[in-house]
């Protein structure tokens, strides 16, 4: 079966690619998205219940991005009667002196007030008295953003389904992963097992399969995968509540030492409070290595993180799960969105989104990816992210 004639052909259903979708089809343009899995699966980075949406970061213009993300969950809001964005603030705290792969704190209370976004800064004593952490080094400082939330992640994407299901101009396509990308004239021809597709334009946003996706068009992205562990610990005091937080800690030994949490929330194991360690022992090779059961080495960290810091909860988790991530060999991990480089033919009308912690900008990457899709530019400062020139390598 061919089906001609698409605008553009979404490759990847996850969050990301279904806000794309929604937006293409906000603007009318014939869309196709195709999954390899199906809708709302747990084998990619859309995985898990929840994520963090915060504001603070260490340079002013991913404090920027967070700002301008807020209106777009604003409107996604408008369509569902499921709170998306339970608003509990954003707690960093830790050694002032560590810098790791999210940031440094100093940096960030620095970018934030470069764009006159509140906080409160707090000793070690203050973070213990108000935000339930114990036993914490006299030497830890702290910064609290007030707008920080719980993204209930899986309605945000369950939300995203919805809406492109509701739009006259947008197919969705499960079970169909990419197979090959045959150039034809000005068009890109997409096979799958169910049939294939023309369209004139690519949006590639396939999460950690980007390689699968791209090696299609004889190019490639350097990037490491993490099968991130979570686990969830149960309150022993019911009444104990947690923000989002992270805490800045150094490596010792194989205990990359940083862990990030978040409140109890209705969504998601209610008396439970999840607790993850931001760090992987041993990062994957390939994406087909991900595994549904946690390295037991990060959950025994993490219990003695919570065992010896955090207050009210059980020592040992009850529920665990898994997120896989592609992210770059640039050393802060950054987003990368660019169009396909120059030697690949109609390089032009493919976008890409390759690798990044991404969730809390789901709405608004959707716009931005719909943009360069469509337009071929965004009204929205990408140049940071546009980095495909020294990522992106030629097979």
């Amino acid at each position: 079966m061919i089906t001609e004639n698409y605008d553009v052909i979404v490759i990847g259903g996850g969050a990301i690619g279904l806000a794309t979708a929604y937006h293409l089809g906000q603007r009318q343009a014939r869309t196709l998205v195709l999954e390899q899995y199906t809708f709302v699966n747990q084998l990619g980075s859309s995985a898990g219940v929840s994520r963090q949406f915060r504001i603070p970061y260490p340079d002013e213009y991913m404090v920027q991005m967070a700002l301008d993300a807020q209106p777009y969950w604003d409107e996604l809001q408008k369509n569902t009667d499921v709170q998306l964005l339970d608003k509990v603030g954003t707690l960093w705290f830790g050694d002032p002196e560590v810098h790791s792969t999210e940031g440094n704190i100093a940096e960030a209370e620095k970018a934030l007030e470069a764009l006159g976004v509140p906080y409160t800064t707090l000793t070690s004593k203050e973070i213990e008295e108000q935000y339930h952490f114990k036993d914490l080094p006299d030497n830890y400082t702290g910064l609290f953003q007030p707008d920080g939330a719980s993204i209930n992640f899986k309605a945000t994407i369950e939300t995203l389904l919805s809406l492109c299901q509701k739009e006259e101009t947008v197919e969705l396509r499960e079970d169909s992963p990419v197979l090959k990308i045959k150039q034809k004239g000005g068009l890109f021809e997409l096979t799958t097992p169910n049939g294939i597709y023309i369209a004139k334009k690519l949006a590639i946003i396939p999460g950690p399969y980007i390689n699968s996706v791209i090696n299609l068009l004889d190019f490639k992205i350097e990037a490491t995968y993490w099968n991130m562990s979570s686990a969830y610990f149960k309150k022993t005091d019911p009444t104990i509540q947690y923000p989002t937080w992270f805490v800045f800690q150094n490596a010792t030994g194989d205990n990359g030492n940083q862990f990030y949490g978040f409140p109890s929330v209705d969504w998601d194991h209610p008396e439970y409070i999840r607790v993850a360690p931001d760090f992987v022992i041993k990062p994957l090779e390939e994406p087909s290595d991900r595994t549904l059961i946690p390295n037991p080495q990060e959950l025994a960290y993490t219990s003695e993180w919570v065992q010896s810091h955090m207050t009210g909860l059980s020592t040992e988790p009850e529920y665990t799960s898994t997120c896989l991530i592609a992210l770059s060999t640039i050393p802060n991990k950054e987003l990368l969105i660019d169009f396909a480089p120059p030697y690949v033919p109609n390089h032009k009308n493919i976008v890409v989104y390759a690798t990044g912690w991404a969730a809390k900008f789901t709405p608004f990457l959707g716009k931005i990816m719909s943009d360069l899709a469509l337009d071929g530019h965004t009204d929205f400062d990408i140049t940071p992210f546009r980095l495909g020139y020294k990522y992106f390598l030629a097979l």
